[in-house]
């Protein structure tokens, strides 16, 4: 199994050097305490427990898996013990409010301490992480009473909590919800109805669950229209915040899955359990959006979680692995043969991984920022300003999630490649990688629903075009700037100038062409979407290819000069080997739906 450890040399580096997040948390109004001494500590502690406690359940708690009886979910053997150590340490709390029992540090700090957990054990990382979409949600749409009762408890850890949508007959398209809540004298609904695939939906990590149910209210509308939102705790809560009776919900059954084995993805059973509303009646998808944009954020990093542990996995077998001479002749002329790494192609395939990786994270670093003006909005009460940040975070997510998920399992995949058949070996811990990371495409939304929601909602309709030009418009400052600047960095500059001018012209041709043929959409949002990320990867390795540029030039790097020599090979790999890529993706999604449509359905058929 690969030995996890946290990359926080490449994580300083992007925080400290390309994004300056020291000028960046002290603009904030809760960034007072993030000050770099205070952010360094914070890091050091995470990298500690991720490697020491978290990344040796890793590979354990996939071979023993959950087991579940009589509705009660059981975790892998060392789980429970280190969820204790991970509430005792005050990590759930990081980025939640003081009056709640939380730091109040700015959000980013939170997902780079989930970028670590999540490389280490996603498993693990699952249990606490669903519970902050949940935080996110009642702490934006609940009732003083309901922050009050639910909030310290799911700060501290002491609870945690889930998202409950996806139900047997639907799965992304919750129109089709049929949970139904009815109103009781109290206030208070009875909550009947079915959910599966619901992560951390049972364990016995927590002394409660708070599951955020989707459910109909007796005569609600028909469609997305008529959802609304529930709190449905595990265990009823006293007035006094003691826990009291045993809810009407319980785990039916344990998902078998193809990978991340020690997390509980559960069927949840709810037998007239009892709600309590959340946001306005019938506004319960619009309210969801805050649990889902957080949780497709969450799996966007594990992206780069799974392409930075299979580097770390493929890296040091590639050093040590012999086979054959290299083509240009012998390279450790001691040995029988030369190692892995010299071969061209081995290169290729760990230059992809670590593109991906540090490309990915620079990503994420850039929306972690967005989403610290977003809450900063929320907590200074300015509408407008949360209404800013959302939209310019609105338009990333998709490809965030959609676009990094992707490259990170085709980095997962290259790391068993790497190590040929030995990567197929359980003992490795290659292969696991590889499963763990399948879901990524697919939970939170699919990568044709990210794509759908990219080029369809975002761009198409709720911009016609303006975010993307708005991104570009970056692009094009940075190129401006260095397009003349020596080898590689002005080459660069240029590449991301043409990229930024191609981008529009394509959206402005799919926005002509979906007016009169609506499956366009359909037909070309993947194409786009993949195109959008690698676009926007480049111009993020085109920013660390600069900074690295300038810090080897002014000697005024904090990191030795191979570590930024090697950011500017990189950048280089990626845009003469990964970037090219967009363009089979620009063709594509030009071509007509015909090819696509013209099949009759009966066509499909083997028989």
């Amino acid at each position: 199994m690969p030995h996890y450890k946290a990359p926080l040399r490449d994580m300083r580096f992007l925080m400290n050097e390309v994004f300056d997040y020291a000028g960046h948390y002290a603009s904030l109004s809760n960034g007072a305490d993030a000050t770099p001494d205070m952010v360094e500590a914070i890091m050091e502690g995470a990298a500690t427990f991720c490697e020491e406690v978290l990344a040796p359940l890793n590979l354990s708690g996939d071979q023993e898996g959950c087991a579940i009886h009589d509705g009660e979910v059981t975790t892998p053997k060392g789980f429970k013990e280190a969820y204790a150590e991970y509430v005792a340490g005050g990590w759930q709390g990081l980025s939640h409010p003081k009056e709640y029992g939380g730091q109040e540090l700015p959000m980013s700090l939170n997902l780079i301490k989930s970028e670590m957990m999540g490389t280490a054990n996603w498993s693990f990382t699952m249990y606490p992480g669903l519970s902050l979409g949940c935080m996110n949600t009642v702490m934006q749409f609940g009732s003083t009473e309901q922050k009050a009762t639910y909030m310290p408890p799911l700060v501290s850890g002491e609870w945690t909590g889930t998202m409950c949508l996806t139900e047997p007959q639907c799965g992304t398209d919750l129109g089709q919800v049929k949970t139904k809540a009815e109103p009781q004298p109290d206030g208070s609904y009875k909550v009947t109805g079915t959910k599966i695939f619901i992560s951390a939906g049972e364990h016995d990590l927590a002394g409660n669950i708070i599951h955020i149910v989707l459910a109909r209210l007796p005569n609600a509308p028909k469609g997305t229209r008529g959802i609304s939102l529930f709190i449905v705790p595990k265990f009823l809560v006293n007035a006094d915040g003691t826990l009291g009776a045993r809810n009407g919900v319980k785990a039916g059954a344990l998902e078998h899955k193809m990978g991340i084995r020690a997390s509980a993805t559960c069927v949840m059973n709810f037998d007239e359990a009892t709600g309590y509303l959340i946001a306005e009646p019938n506004k319960g998808l619009e309210a969801m959006f805050t649990f889902m944009n957080t949780a497709r954020i969450g799996t966007a990093v594990q992206g780069i979680a799974h392409a930075e542990l299979s580097y770390q996995g493929a890296l040091p077998y590639a050093q040590e692995r012999r086979s054959m001479r290299a083509l240009s002749g012998k390279k450790d002329a001691d040995q029988v043969a030369d190692a892995l790494i010299w071969h061209a192609d081995v290169r290729r395939m760990l230059l992809t991984q670590k593109a991906v990786a540090e490309g990915g994270r620079a990503m994420i670093y850039h929306a972690a920022k967005l989403a610290d003006h977003m809450v900063n909005g929320i907590l200074e009460n300015d509408q407008a300003k949360y209404n800013r940040y959302d939209d310019k975070l609105g338009f990333f997510t998709p490809i965030l999630k959609g676009f990094l998920t992707e490259m990170g399992l085709e980095s997962a995949n290259l790391g068993m490649q790497v190590f040929g058949g030995h990567g197929y070996i359980k003992e490795h811990g290659m292969e696991q990688i590889a499963r763990d990371a399948r879901i990524a495409t697919l939970y939170e939304g699919t990568t044709g629903i990210q794509a759908l929601d990219l080029l369809g909602r975002k761009v198409l309709l709720a911009t016609r075009g303006q975010c993307v030009r708005d991104f570009t418009k970056e692009m094009l400052g940075f190129a401006a700037k260095h397009c003349l600047d020596g080898d590689p960095v002005g080459r660069i500059a240029r590449e991301i100038g043409k990229r930024a001018i191609q981008w529009n012209v394509l959206t402005t041709r799919l926005m002509l062409r979906a007016a009169k043929d609506r499956d366009t959409v359909s037909s070309a949002c993947y194409d786009y979407l993949m195109y959008s990320g690698f676009v926007t990867m480049g111009y993020f390795w085109a920013l660390q290819a600069q900074k690295a540029k300038a810090l080897l030039a002014s000697g005024q790097g904090k990191e030795p000069a191979a570590f930024y020599q090697a950011k500017i090979q990189t950048a280089e790999f990626y845009f003469e080997r990964l970037l090219p890529r967009a363009n089979g993706h620009k063709q594509a999604m030009l071509a007509p739906t015909r090819a696509v449509m013209q099949m009759d359905k009966e066509h499909f058929s083997f028989s």
